[in-house]
């Protein structure tokens, strides 16, 4: 008989003072993160904490195989969850500090680990840095939180597990280099649009060089025009007043369309949200719908905090990286760069042979996986 899986649900409510509200529903300034205890019957002295900016984690399959396996999750959905277009990264920090003080100070857990999934990956190496050695004091678009006065406690230890480098790494990685005109997307480079039919991989070193420049360069020209705008609304008394847009084209990278860019086992022409082409326009795409604040803090190439392998070099705790070699999201690059940015020896990296980047129709890989990380914490005297 298999071991029954306890699910609590409950909010962790606190009080922000704001310029102007950002989140749907509720009274302004409230500030709920709402969270899933997920457990069995027996005990446990540890407690895996997990966010995503903006996505749910509860209900990934492996969070109840954790919880089978003895160790209990807390899964957290941030202040902005299911809608990024206003997301601060720097407040998410905050959200996550919420729950990881609940995990230590209300429901006692002695052991607190981070497991940082996909884009939770990135937060969490964030949030661990800031909680050890804060520095930011202020979000990029300006107005806080100061996170060196937040008293965020640290983790015990770090899991990424098929994790990316940053919202802003990944969005400028798959931004369409092609389109010139931002409120026209038709209006195209032909010598940079991998649908055209005239570009066809494999791709020549020389083009994959000169499309990155330009992805870098594209995602560079927004943030100039986003710190235009709010110049504009700033002189013209407007200060706490925002402006909404809609970036197109963000799913164009030539690892989809061409197996020997950052080779892994992933199938040819998808990517994890389905054909590349449809959803390059598509209405989940990444960065899709945006505000200004939003974009300097999450989305900038250059101005955005909240960097993976930045904030791992700083980390001083234990660090485990999952990969899954088919991930058709998060490439060997980007576990790679995580693993390699951890300066301490106290860092392991593990792949998972032919797993996708959620596990769909994988139970025995999600397990595999699930079982990896319990290892681990094993090795480093975690009880499970």
């Amino acid at each position: 008989m298999s071991v029954p899986v306890i699910r609590e649900p409950f909010p962790i409510v606190s009080v922000e003072k704001s310029s102007f509200k950002e989140t749907y529903g509720g009274a302004e300034d409230i500030v709920m993160v709402f969270c899933t205890l997920i457990r069995t019957p027996e005990p446990s002295e540890t407690c895996l904490v997990t966010m995503h900016p903006i996505g749910g984690t509860g209900w990934l399959p492996v969070m109840s195989q954790f919880a089978r396996a003895g160790v209990h999750v807390l899964a957290c959905d941030s202040r902005y969850r299911g809608a990024d277009y206003a997301l601060n990264m720097e407040k998410v920090t905050m959200d996550l500090g919420s729950a990881v003080r609940h995990a230590r100070e209300v429901l006692g857990y002695k052991h607190v680990v981070l497991l940082g999934w996909s884009g939770g990956g990135s937060l969490s190496a964030f949030y661990q840095a800031q909680a050890e050695q804060p520095t930011v004091t202020s979000s990029p678009c300006g107005g806080g939180p100061d996170l060196t006065a937040a008293g965020l406690l640290p983790a015990d230890a770090v899991v990424m597990m098929a994790a990316h480098v940053s919202r802003h790494g990944t969005l400028t990685e798959w931004i369409d280099p092609s389109i010139t005109v931002e409120n026209d997307p038709d209006k195209r480079d032909s010598d940079l649009d991998l649908y055209s039919g005239l570009i066809m991989p494999p791709y020549e070193p020389d083009f994959l060089t000169r499309y990155r420049a330009a992805q870098v360069a594209r995602n560079r020209k927004i943030t100039a025009w986003v710190k235009h705008k709010l110049a504009e609304l700033r002189d013209a008394g407007r200060e706490n007043e925002e402006f909404a847009f809609v970036t197109h084209g963000t799913m164009a990278d030539p690892r989809w369309l061409d197996p020997s860019v950052d080779p892994n086992d992933r199938v040819p022409g998808t990517c994890y949200l389905g054909d590349p082409k449809v959803v390059n326009n598509g209405p989940v795409g990444l960065a899709r719908f945006c505000t200004l604040r939003s974009w300097l803090s999450q989305w900038s190439f250059d101005d955005a905090n909240a960097c993976g392998p930045t904030s791992l070099a700083s980390v001083s705790k234990p660090v485990l990286v999952v990969g899954n070699t088919a991930d058709d999201a998060c490439t060997p690059s980007h576990t790679d760069a995580l693993f390699d940015a951890v300066t301490h020896e106290r860092k392991a990296k593990v792949e998972i042979k032919g797993a996708n980047h959620y596990y769909m129709g994988q139970p025995e890989l999600a397990a595999e996986a699930t079982g990896a990380v319990l290892d681990w914490l094993r090795d480093y005297d975690f009880p499970v």
